[in-house]
């Protein structure tokens, strides 16, 4: 199990901005474990279990909030409902997929900023994207994605607010191809790479000894990628595991399976071990201090 922060790390931690606290858990921890979130509840879980940073997926807000595919239909107002909400739940730094940009990169990258993210990750793909480990992902030139990261750039107004760049170029130009883009968005102002759908550790190392700068590997389920663990993936030189939608897949698995068993059998009796207790849920809220501070400012 990873380290948890202490009370005086993490008072410390919560006095910075959302970027500076992003740095801080990387300097703190590597790999460092990125959960996927959906919610601000699950936010709050993931900060119980010890992670030090969130992750909110594009995918996550197509498909949990929207009920949509994540084929960049969800705008930039959607995915800053969610963020929000996670924000305001947590202080644990929560970095934000903006998928292409929606064509104002410095516009997504001020106002999720504001909205109280640590920082963006935008990729290389064409506005009307696909997931990163499906075939035929059409790419704008490397020319147009070190605009939209310098244009990414221009919009910070928080110095420590991470600029990410995702390239899916491997799978379509070669892993020479995919380095070369990383450099040229680090170039750009990139604080980061997100190196989508490698197959190999040793693809990750070509990358880390490439850029320079810290180098994301997202380790999602049912893809390209196999699941490497954090100590394989720190044998490369990876700096972030991401996890993007792990927890969101889960749940959906179990609410089928309650769904099904209500309709089949008209009670949940048998699918009760699945559940959170009622007093579990009030644990992780806070219920029982929420309510007393409720009822003494009505007085």
């Amino acid at each position: 199990m990873r380290a948890k922060k202490t009370p005086v790390e993490r008072s410390s931690f919560r006095q910075r901005a959302a970027g500076a606290r992003l740095r801080s858990a990387l300097r703190a921890e590597r790999p460092l474990q990125v959960v996927g979130v959906i919610n601000a509840y699950a936010a709050m879980l993931a900060e119980r279990t010890g992670f030090r940073a969130l992750y909110l997926s594009g995918a996550g807000v197509a498909n949990a909030s929207y009920g949509l595919p994540d084929v960049g239909i969800t705008t930039l107002n959607d995915v800053l409902i969610d963020v929000r909400r996670i924000a305001g739940a947590t202080q644990l730094p929560l970095l934000v997929d903006a998928d292409t940009g929606w064509e104002n990169p410095r516009k997504a990258a001020r106002e999720i900023s504001a909205a109280g993210a640590a920082g963006i990750q935008i990729e290389d793909q064409v506005e009307a994207k696909r997931c990163g480990h499906l075939e035929n992902k059409q790419l704008v030139s490397a020319k147009e994605m070190a605009g939209r990261i310098e244009a990414a750039v221009g919009g910070k107004t928080d110095a420590a607010f991470v600029i990410m760049a995702r390239t899916d170029a491997v799978a379509r130009e070669g892993l020479a191809g995919g380095i070369d883009r990383a450099r040229a968005y680090r170039d750009a102002g990139a604080d980061m790479i997100f190196a989508e759908a490698l197959t190999e550790l040793e693809q990750y190392r070509a990358f880390v000894d490439a850029v320079k700068i810290p180098v994301l590997a997202n380790i999602t389920e049912f893809g390209k990628t196999p699941l490497f663990t954090v100590d394989e993936l720190a044998t490369a030189g990876v700096s972030l595991a991401l996890y993007p939608l792990s927890a969101f897949r889960a749940m959906n698995a179990a609410a089928l399976r309650v769904y099904r068993a209500i309709r089949t059998q008209g009670t949940q009796k048998e699918v009760l071990p699945l559940m959170q207790t009622r007093a579990e849920l009030y644990d992780f809220l806070g219920y029982e201090a929420q309510s007393f501070k409720a009822r003494t400012q009505k007085h």
